[in-house]
Formats: structure tokens, C-alpha cells, sequence
């Protein structure tokens, strides 16, 4: 619902103690040239002491200020259910900066729909709303997922905000939630429409014994603020205030989020800040429709994108706008609704260099890195207590490792690696790069976030079904031997130090082409999976071993050697007094292969549950597909 900034400790107590982005603790942007020769309006009147962004309400609830960022603009003024949507003129500020004003005789406990009209033609929704009502959408989410959903106000056109005092509180029933150490982090990244048939947090909630059988400690959610349209991955943002109605309301949000911390997980969320798309005010108030671009003066977006990666309009990530704005985003979450961290989306935008192509693009940049400083500066500021900082970046390793040295984590996308090993292609298997030694400069293993399959990459099985090497006698094609191959892929993503994640449904062998019904489109929701006994396997399977690598020290080790290369592949970890052996057959033939035991005498197979007696030199034979986990003491 609406952005508010609560100036009264009775508000507060009936807000359920919700708390905006105050201006006190971020530094204003500098006003744009208004358009006159000049940044100052000498016939302004300041904002009130304590108006925040978006709405403020004062006097418990029956007074509010509206306060829209929007220099250089000749009019503003406020229409809404308050007052029949008759304009009611908004001051400028003494900087030309904002406009406000302040309309009284609300009822508290009433939802009001509002929008800005700008210089007299323009309307537009609240940038800081924490609610809107979409005239084209809205109809099409059921009151199973949003009960009560108020009505869009008849006569009026383009997205509303909404704005009520006297909000429906939540009360958090975990307060002592201890987020875990990254180098145990083993993230699951699922996107609520493609996850349960009902697309609702209600439901997805009930999911979480599921999860916690899984065994991971944390979950992503692809982007939940307000996208554009319903059926969305959400990388097409347009509010960054207010959850998308259609997965449930902000309530609900919160009690799923809860409810993971009772359960011991932290949640993360996606955010999308290199770009906007056109239903954002702020792209509305500055565009020139004759280009269909930003115009020159925009406080907020480029006129034309500065990388080849860009959708939407591209944010100017200098601007001090964007800054405010994009920190007073970053703020919201962390606060209102607890989250534990952030994966920010195309991380390596945040630049104002021109590149045409992605080697351009990659290089060392030393403003990017400085711009992501300041951004992570800024939410050790409102948390420091190990909040996740994960950024989409794939630039070079000096960028990186100048991002990481700060306390960020990068993704780490070794998709094609994993599954040309698992397709049983072997020359082009190599996947040295999922440990962090081999990233250079890097000098600790918890800070590439190491995956398999993400919501962007192609499903491993899916490649194994259709593309798996073929031979006399053993097929990659088969359902049953793709799956077991699955096994021994997560057996070393897994054991490899560092933080992990595992794309929704990976745990059974998602099959279904990322491409299925266009590459964002609904995808078959296969819940069905965990009735077949191979899936099953492969679920049991993820399951031993993420417990195993949170359950054990020795997998958070920086001491161990490793041969990703060839058939069969090998890592050797010590530490915690352990030592561990991973070795696994990525070939379609039996291959045989030295593996340099750290000592002879008995090892323990953690997979089977049975030992073996080592001698030295040892040669390891093994099926296709075949791998074993082995250490020199019992794990837990």
C-alpha cells in the first residue's frame, strides 16, 4: 500500500510500527536545471519538516502530505477519491525539486485511490505507493490470492495508487532469526507462478516442509515488486514499493518470509534496478513519445541505454536520482519486510561507460565498482549483521574480486560446463571455474554464489534427454541414466567450497525447455516428479548432500586440490581435522583413473554408507555416472 513516514507515535503503534525511507539518513539529489536558466524557484514553499516521499500522514491518520519528486515540471497536482478527482495544486519547494501538499479531513481506515497530474495533461501513479490498481490486470487475480481487492475507481484511466493510514498490521512471530554463514549458504531460486499452480504466498508457504526435507537454508525469489502485466518473471518492474498482487498481499509476503525464519531460512530477494519499464512514473513524467525514449532531462534514466544487455530504460547510475532513489528502495525491503538479502539483476549495468558488446562490456570498470561500494556501504549501514549482497555480474576477475573484497558475492554460472558433463560430452566438461581458486586474486570461497541451473539457463535433464551422448549399451537419453548422472553432478557442486544455489525443481530433473511457451512464458508445474522413484532418488540425493555440506566443516575448507578435467574428476578437501575425496565418472564408458589419497587405511563412502580399505597408490574404476564421496572420518 502506500509509502508512509510516520510522524506521531500514535500512528506508529497503528502502523504496526511500518517505517519509509526518511530523507534524514539519505543524502538529497541535487536539482536539475528547471528549465528557466536556474535550479530555484525563489516563490517555493519548503516541504514540511518530517514529509517524506509518497504519502506522510499526520494528525492519526486524517491528514496527509503528498510529496512528488519532479523538477523542472510546470504544475503538479494531486486528484483522488479525497477529493472527486478534482486537481488540487501542489507547492513547489525553494529548489524546484519537489512538489507537495497536504489535503486533510481523511477517514484513517479508508483506501484511497490517487494519482499526480503534471503540468496539467499528465497522470501518473505514486513512485513510493506501496499499492496500485491496474485497470487491464487486476480482474484477472481470484480473491483466493488477493481477498478483497478494492475496485478500480470508475471513470478514471492508468494505473492508481492507493494509499490508507490505518493499514492491517502484521505482528512477526520470529525475532531472532540468525542467518546463515555464507560458506554454508544453499540457495533455492524459485519463481512463485512456475512454482505452485496457485501462484499465491498463502500456498507457497505450505511448501516449506518440502523444502526443509530439501535441506537448503535460504531461498530467492525472482522479482515480487509491481512488473508490468501478471504472468511475469518480473525483470519488467514498474513499482518498487508494492508487492504484485498477483502472488497475495504484503501481508502474506511477510508471514511466508516468517515463516522461512522459524524454519531457518533466510529469504533474498531479486531486484531489478539497472532498468524500468513504461508503466514506472517516473519513466512517464520524462519521455518523449516521439522517440519513445527518455528525454535529455530525465532525472532518473539515460536516453539510450549504455550497454547491449539493456531492456526497458536504462537507469543513469550516476545520476544522484537514481542513487536516492535506488537506496531508498534498497532500505524498504530490508526494514518493512526483514528479507536477509538481495541478488541484484544485471549488476554489471550499473554504469554510465558506453559498451557494445559484452567484452566491452565485462572490462574493468572502475565506476561501476565504485558505485556498487557506495550501494554497499550503504546497506551495511541499515544491516550489517551478515545480510547477502549477491550481485549478477560476470565481469572480469579483477572487477569481481574488487566487489568481493567488500563483503559482495557474485554468481557463479557454470551451466554449460555441468552439462556438457553431464550430456556426457567429456572435451568440453571442464568445470575448474566452480572453485574459487581459480578465479584470480580471489582468497576465500564465500563469495561465488555456484550453480548448476538458474531461472536464465537451459534445464540440465532437458539438454540430457534431447542432446546426451549415445553408445552401445548406455544412452544419456534415458530417464534413468540422465538422472543418475544428475547425482554425481550435484555431488560436486555440492562438496565445492562456497555458497551454492539450485534452480526450482533441479531436485527431481526438471525437464521442460526453458524456451517452452516463449522463454518467460508459463511453464508446466511438475509436482508429479516426486511420485516417480528415479526423481525421488535424485531428490533423496540433493538432500544428503546438502545437509552434508552444512553439517560439515571440511566443505567450507580453502585447503584442497581438485581435477576437473578429463573423464573422471576429482576433488581432495582437508580441514576440521577431515579430509574428504570426491570422485565421479563423467564419461559413457567404465574409465579407470589414480586418485591421490591423502592417506592409505579406511574411508568412509558417505553416499552408500559402507568403507573402503585404501592403499596406496589407489586407482579408482567406475561405471558411467558412477561417483563416490569419501572421507577419513564418519560425517555428520
Amino acid at each position: 500500500m502506500k509509502k508512509i513516514f510516520i510522524i506521531t507515535s500514535v500512528i506508529a503503534v497503528l502502523m504496526g510500527g511500518m517505517v519509509g525511507c526518511k530523507k534524514s539518513t539519505i543524502e538529497n539529489p541535487t536539482p536539475v536545471d528547471n528549465g528557466n536558466g536556474g535550479t530555484t524557484n525563489p516563490n517555493g514553499k519548503p516541504l514540511p519538516s518530517g514529509a517524506g516521499d509518497g504519502v506522510t500522514f499526520i494528525n492519526n491518520g486524517t491528514s496527509a502530505v503528498f510529496n512528488l519528486i519532479a523538477p523542472s515540471k510546470s504544475s503538479v497536482a494531486v486528484i483522488g477519491e479525497f477529493n472527486n478527482w478534482t486537481p488540487t495544486a501542489m507547492n513547489n519547494t525553494p529548489d524546484g525539486n519537489n512538489w507537495w501538499v497536504q489535503i486533510d479531513g481523511l477517514d484513517a481506515s479508508k483506501e484511497y485511490a490517487y494519482q499526480f497530474l503534471v503540468n496539467g495533461t499528465l497522470k501518473v501513479a505514486d513512485p513510493y505507493c506501496e499499492k496500485v490498481l491496474d485497470p487491464n490486470n487486476d480482474q484477472y487475480i481470484p480473491a483466493s490470492v488477493y481477498p478483497n481487492l478494492k475496485a478500480y475507481p470508475t471513470g478514471q484511466s492508468g494505473i492508481v495508487s492507493v494509499m490508507q493510514a490505518n493499514q492491517p498490521a502484521y505482528t512477526w512471530k520470529n525475532t531472532t532469526f540468525t542467518r546463515p554463514e555464507k560458506n554454508k549458504l544453499v540457495i533455492y531460486e524459485l519463481h512463485v507462478r512456475d512454482f505452485i499452480a496457485s501462484h499465491d504466498y498463502k500456498t507457497l508457504k505450505d511448501t516449506l516442509s518440502y523444502l526443509s526435507t530439501l535441506g537448503v537454508n535460504a531461498i530467492e525469489l525472482m522479482p515480487v515488486n509491481e512488473f508490468e502485466g501478471n504472468l511475469s518473471w518480473g525483470y519488467n518492474p514498474s513499482f518498487y514499493f508494492a508487492p504484485d498482487k498477483y502472488y497475495g498481499t504484503k501481508n502474506d509476503l511477510k508471514a511466508f518470509i516468517d515463516e522461512c525464519h522459524s524454519r531457518g531460512m533466510a529469504v533474498i530477494l531479486d531486484m531489478v534496478l539497472n532498468h524500468s519499464f513504461g508503466q514506472s512514473p517516473m519513466v512517464q513524467m520524462y519521455f518523449d513519445g516521439s522517440t519513445n525514449k527518455p528525454t535529455a532531462n530525465s532525472p532518473w534514466f539515460n536516453v539510450d541505454a549504455k550497454h547491449p544487455y539493456n531492456v526497458g530504460y536504462d537507469f543513469n547510475h550516476e545520476s544522484a536520482y537514481t542513487k536516492y532513489f535506488a537506496k531508498n528502495v534498497i532500505k524498504f525491503w530490508m526494514q518493512n519486510y526483514k528479507i536477509d538479502g538481495y541478488r541484484f539483476d544485471l549488476s554489471k549495468g550499473f554504469t554510465q561507460k558506453v559498451s557494445t558488446d559484452d567484452g566491452t562490456m565485462s572490462a574493468y570498470d572502475a565506476s561501476r565498482v565504485a558505485i556498487w561500494k557506495e550501494y554497499k556501504t550503504f546497506i551495511n549501514s541499515i544491516d550489517n549483521n551478515n545480510f547477502y549482497t549477491i550481485l549478477e555480474h560476470f565481469a572480469v576477475d579483477q572487477e569481481e574480486k574488487a566487489l568481493t573484497d567488500e563483503g559482495m558475492m557474485v554468481w557463479g554460472n557454470y551451466n554449460y560446463n555441468f552439462n556438457e558433463a553431464t550430456m556426457g560430452w567429456i572435451a568440453t566438461s571442464n568445470f575448474s571455474r566452480l572453485y574459487y581458486t581459480s578465479h584470480a586474486g580471489f582468497t576465500q570461497p564465500d563469495n561465488i554464489v555456484g550453480f548448476m541451473e538458474s531461472h536464465d539457463e537451459e534445464r540440465l535433464m532437458y539438454k540430457n534427454l534431447q542432446y546426451g551422448n549415445v553408445v552401445t549399451g548406455y544412452s544419456v537419453k534415458d530417464l534413468a541414466t540422465a538422472l543418475t548422472r544428475q547425482q554425481a553432478a550435484a555431488a560436486f557442486l555440492l562438496t565445492a567450497p562456497g555458497p551454492k544455489m539450485i534452480w526450482q525443481f533441479g531436485e527431481l530433473g526438471y525437464d521442460v525447455d526453458i524456451n517452452f511457451n516463449g522463454r518467460t512464458g508459463e511453464k508446466p508445474i511438475r509436482w508429479e516428479y516426486k511420485n516417480n522413484a528415479d526423481r525421488k532418488k535424485l531428490f533423496n540425493t540433493f538432500a544428503k548432500l546438502i545437509k552434508m555440506k552444512i553439517n560439515n566443516p571440511v566443505f567450507s575448507t580453502p585447503t584442497f586440490t581438485s581435477n576437473s578435467s578429463g573423464s573422471v574428476k576429482n576433488i581432495i578437501l582437508t580441514g576440521s581435522g577431515t579430509s574428504v575425496v570426491v570422485v565421479g565418472n563423467f564419461d559413457v564408458n567404465t574409465q579407470s583413473a589414480a586418485v591421490a589419497f591423502p592417506s592409505a587405511g579406511m574411508w568412509y563412502d558417505y553416499m552408500t554408507g559402507t568403507t573402503i580399505n585404501v592403499t596406496l597408490p589407489y586407482t579408482a574404476t567406475l561405471a558411467p555416472g558412477e561417483y563416490h564421496i569419501y572421507s577419513s572420518k564418519a560425517l555428520n
